[in-house]
């Protein structure tokens, strides 16, 4: 239940269901039992130490509030720093008198007497889902405080200056609680695994309170468990036949590592032939992987193979009628790069693709999607399940918006957010690497949806294990990715 996703609005809704059946505040004492619970574990199991607690005007302040009881209660230097609101709630007054009347020391300041003390941990509760507006003024000064201690911070709900929906920092000139950890509460949030929230919330536990989902999930996080079903041990009896032929139509002069990188991604992502159809006809042979088999692009026969398009194709007039021409073939597409911009500044390209009978997998940055939505990067960053969301019912295919967390959507609204990779993949040729593992998925018989969650997931999960391996994340490099993303492939089969 747990990779399940909510919306703010949706998580009120939970929390108004759950309300009704239980006494006045019940909810809220309950996420002040789970929070210090947790802060608890992060405080090595004893309450040592100083923690500090900021807490808002609002019922997010209130959880707070009840942190700071119970772990006084229990033994712990708490100090709470406490920003009134005119008209709290019912449940909120209660938990400060509670706060009051435990062993919890109120200070106007982060620097008032011992909080100048090495803490051990920060309670993040100034504000929650319902924040509308940039933290500004006492709000802001303490985050921007916060930020400059080394001692763990614990975000109760969302990080302060977090929009919960989309994983946008709150306002152009806003700011957040970076947290190590976050406590959700109610449901899982979209925005804490996406775009700014990898880096606001970090590690995310989820507490449901005792209570049960009463809405549908807005989205869900990826994983294995939603491409299982593809993830088949091969039978003896086969041949190369039998996993598909995927075709990279690219590497145009001077751009034939994109090309080369793709099609290594899907060589060693299972396919039984890969070829580049290159639009540089001097291109003959990748020495590094001579089973990779070079054809000119022009004349190169499309159908009942699997089309990798973009990488290094630049933008010509050959390269745009090409493309036209892998498009209109019945086969799985898969675009990128190149690819995505030539459709950016055609009509017809544009009409063409939402027209494709056949399986269809876009794989764009922000910036590409941008163009093909005719708004800016930072509007789609702003909201990136929406605008993925969008793109996918304007083109009738599955979009895989890349970044942190990417998020993967279909035409009809189904969403999922990324949890595997890492900063390394932020560099050059990792995204052709991606486009070229969709079409081996693809060709070997996947549904694009599985495929688009599959390669995506792998494609992470690669990065990962060659940083767990000491291989990055900086100085990571494309050409690393396809021996580790088959190393993955071959871990889940065999974990079937």
């Amino acid at each position: 239940m747990d990779t399940e996703l909510y919306g703010v609005a949706q998580i009120r809704a939970i929390e108004q269901s759950a309300a009704a059946s239980l006494a006045p505040g019940e909810l809220m004492r309950r996420a002040g039992e789970a929070a210090a619970a947790y802060a608890l574990e992060l405080l090595g199991g004893f309450p040592t130490g100083v923690v500090l607690v900021l807490a808002g005007p609002g019922n997010n302040g209130g959880d707070a509030l009840e942190v700071a009881a119970n772990l006084a209660n229990l033994g712990a230097a708490v100090q709470v720093v406490h920003l009134a609101g005119a008209n709290p709630s019912a449940e909120t007054q209660q938990a400060l008198e509670r706060a009051r009347a435990s062993r919890a020391r109120f200070v106007d300041d982060i620097g008032d007497g011992s909080a100048d003390a090495a803490r051990c941990l920060v309670v993040d509760g100034l504000f929650g889902i319902g924040l509308a507006r940039p933290l500004a003024g006492r709000a802001r000064a303490l985050v921007e405080r916060i930020a400059g201690t080394d001692c763990p911070t614990l975000a109760l709900d969302v990080p302060s200056g977090l929009d919960a929906d989309t994983g946008a920092v709150v306002g152009p000139d806003g700011i957040a609680v970076v947290a190590t950890h976050t406590i959700t509460f109610l449901g899982n949030k979209p925005g804490l695994h996406t775009g700014d929230g990898t880096d606001h919330a970090r590690r995310v536990h989820v507490d449901w309170l005792g209570t049960d989902a009463s809405q549908p999930a807005q989205a869900r996080l990826n994983g294995p468990q939603l491409f299982a079903a593809h993830l088949a041990a091969r039978r003896r009896n086969t041949h190369k036949g039998s996993f598909g032929d995927v075709a990279v139509l690219g590497g145009a002069r001077g751009m034939a590592g994109a090309a080369i990188l793709a099609a290594r991604a899907a060589l060693f992502g299972g396919s039984g032939r890969v070829f580049v159809a290159a639009l540089d006809a001097g291109l003959g042979i990748d020495p590094a992987q001579p089973e990779i088999m070079f054809r000119d692009a022009a004349g190169f026969a499309f159908d009942e193979r699997t089309i990798v398009a973009g990488p290094g194709m630049g933008d010509a007039d050959i390269a745009r009628h090409l493309l036209a021409q892998a498009i209109g073939g019945a086969g799985p597409v898969v675009l990128d790069a190149d690819a995505l911009n030539l459709a950016a500044a055609s009509d017809d390209l544009r009409a063409r693709i939402a027209q494709r009978a056949g399986p269809t997998i876009l794989t764009p940055h922000p910036l590409e999607a941008a163009r093909l939505l005719g708004v800016t990067a930072a509007i789609v960053q702003a909201d990136r399940l929406e605008n993925a969301r969008e793109l996918a019912q304007r083109l009738d295919a599955i979009v895989v918006l890349k970044g942190a967390g990417s998020v993967i959507a279909r035409p009809d609204g189904d969403v999922a957010i990324n949890t595997t990779g890492n900063p390394g993949l932020a560099t050059g040729g990792t995204g052709d690497v991606l486009a070229g593992l969709c079409g081996a998925l693809l060709g070997q018989g996947w549904p694009a949806w599985e495929a688009a969650l599959g390669a995506v997931w792998l494609h992470g999960a690669a990065a990962d294990r060659l940083v767990e391996s000491g291989i990055g994340p900086i100085g990571l490099t494309a050409g690393e990715l396809p021996r580790a993303i088959r190393a993955e492939l071959n871990a889940l089969v065999a974990q079937r």
